[in-house]
């Protein structure tokens, strides 16, 4: 197939090359999706209206800043049917899941029962430290004590993330960035990973993708209401490569 420029993908070291999936198919389905939001302001808008969460309404997305990246992949079943799947980068207003949307990597479950206790300790601490002196020697102990924290619970966090190519392999998230640094923050939550992973756990095959902003601009007006992006270059390409392997 041939590829569009500045198509969706990333290098894959295995196989010493680039792979890539076009994204013009893909965009013409997102006009529609764009379509749906705004006459339903919601991203749950699969559910009828007395079924709404006001969590998923999209308003507060347009607030300078708020906005987020939306993408769309075009796959074919087992049976040659052309299935769509939607995803969000990140979280959706504290909410990592949604009707409709594809899951995150990770299991959610066992994010929250290792990531919650921890965020409590965090709190309690910053707490503390903002009722001592800036000169108090505790103080100094405390901070270095939340960081210390902090840094243990993305390690953990970073093990929950394990993703699968079209190959069956395996890698964690940590392969992918260097050991030194570790993962930059948010890598392996953008709407690219999230939809790569999603169809290879239902087997499906992807066809195309495509990814854009809704939403306020953000504060470095380096993204604008509607218009499509390509994946960032520092959090998924290194992922893409790999997750594409096999197709």
């Amino acid at each position: 197939m041939e590829l569009e420029s500045d198509s969706n993908g990333g290098y894959c070291n295995r196989c010493r090359s680039w792979h890539g999936l076009p994204w013009k198919a893909a965009w013409a389905s997102c006009q529609k999706l764009m379509a749906d939001l705004r006459h339903h302001d919601r991203i749950d808008f699969m559910r009828p209206v007395a079924q709404a969460d006001p969590l998923y309404r999209t308003a507060p997305l347009f607030t300078v800043g708020s906005g987020k990246m939306l993408g769309l992949l075009l796959c074919r079943d087992a049976h040659g049917v052309e299935r769509r799947l939607l995803a969000f980068s990140g979280m959706f207003n504290g909410l990592w899941l949604a009707d409709g949307w594809v899951p995150p990597v990770f299991d959610v479950q066992a994010f929250l029962r290792l990531h919650v206790p921890v965020e409590r300790q965090i709190k309690e601490l910053g707490a503390q430290i903002a009722g001592l002196p800036p000169s108090a020697p505790e103080r100094r102990e405390l901070i270095t004590e939340r960081r210390e924290l902090s840094r243990h619970n993305m390690v953990v966090i970073h093990k929950l993330y394990q993703l699968r190519n079209f190959r069956g392999d395996t890698q964690p998230l940590t392969s992918f960035f260097p050991p030194q640094s570790g993962p930059p923050a948010g890598a392996g939550d953008c709407c690219g990973p999230k939809l790569l992973h999603q169809a290879q756990r239902l087997g499906l095959w992807p066809l195309s993708m495509a990814e854009f902003y809704w939403g306020g601009n953000n504060a470095s007006a380096s993204k604008e209401h509607g218009r499509r992006y390509p994946p960032c270059t520092s959090k998924c390409r290194p992922i893409l490569g790999f997750q594409l392997c096999g197709l």
